[in-house]
């Protein structure tokens, strides 16, 4: 059985995360000027071509603006920042998987409404199939993985490339953490039963259903995930009005 071999990290790589995650924790604040390149270089124990590649990165990235004469200045982030910086801003800060969640959620009660008016026949087939491997899933991490598929999918039947990059994105910060949000996977059986409504109203192409099944499945999971407390006021309403 031939193995996949695990790509290495280079020194650029792991200085330009060293560098992000300083810019990121407000070692290096918004506005302020990074030292000399000289002094940058000698005090990560690089050469200044290994640091000139990874600031080209993070400029290219939105965290930094160099200028000639002037020097390489640490920009606003969220003026500037793509949604590439989720995994790192979430993997930083516990606060930002609360953000990453609800805006899960309000995407994907819209993307399941999408799917439902949308999806073809065959993508309908699909779905069944990969709801029944979120069933059939041996551990906690393959049912996990076998849900992001499900919402894959229903973001591919809307027949909007846009809503598949945005689940991607979304997915995208917070799997690198998912081994402590394993809670509603635990369980395959169970976390099939919960997908299922959202799978039957696609399919049934009910809309409404869609929008609520969905919008009940993400608010149940997030709480579970995130550990947020039973109350009511702890999770949305699916009535709540649009």
């Amino acid at each position: 059985m031939a193995v996949e071999s695990i790509p290495r990290r280079t020194v650029v790589d792991l200085l330009e995360a060293r560098l992000r995650e300083d810019i990121l924790g407000g070692t290096h604040g918004p506005g302020s000027l990074l030292p000399p390149e000289r002094e940058l270089a000698a005090g990560y124990g690089v050469t200044r071509t290994t640091l000139k590649h990874a600031l080209t990165r993070l400029e290219q990235a939105g965290l930094l603006s160099t200028r000639h004469g002037i020097g390489t200045r640490v920009l606003d982030y969220l003026r500037t920042g793509g949604a590439d910086l989720l995994p790192m801003l979430a993997a930083q800060d516990s606060t930002w998987l609360r953000e990453v969640f609800e805006a899960r959620r309000h995407i994907g009660t819209l993307i399941a409404g999408r799917a439902a008016d949308r999806r073809t026949d065959r993508q309908a087939r699909r779905l069944e199939h990969l709801l029944r491997q979120v069933a059939d899933g041996p551990d906690a991490d393959a049912v996990q993985l076998a849900d992001v598929e499900v919402h894959r999918e229903l973001a591919r039947a809307t027949g909007n490339r846009v809503y598949l990059l945005l689940t991607n994105t979304l997915f995208n910060a917070y799997l690198p953490v998912r081994t402590a949000l394993r809670a509603p996977f635990e369980d395959a059986a169970r976390a099939a039963d919960r997908l299922a409504p959202v799978v039957r109203a696609v399919a049934g192409r009910d809309v409404a259903e869609a929008r609520r099944a969905a919008e009940t499945y993400l608010a149940d999971t997030e709480k579970i995930m995130l550990g947020l407390p039973s109350s009511p006021r702890g999770r949305p309403r699916a009535d709540r009005p649009r």
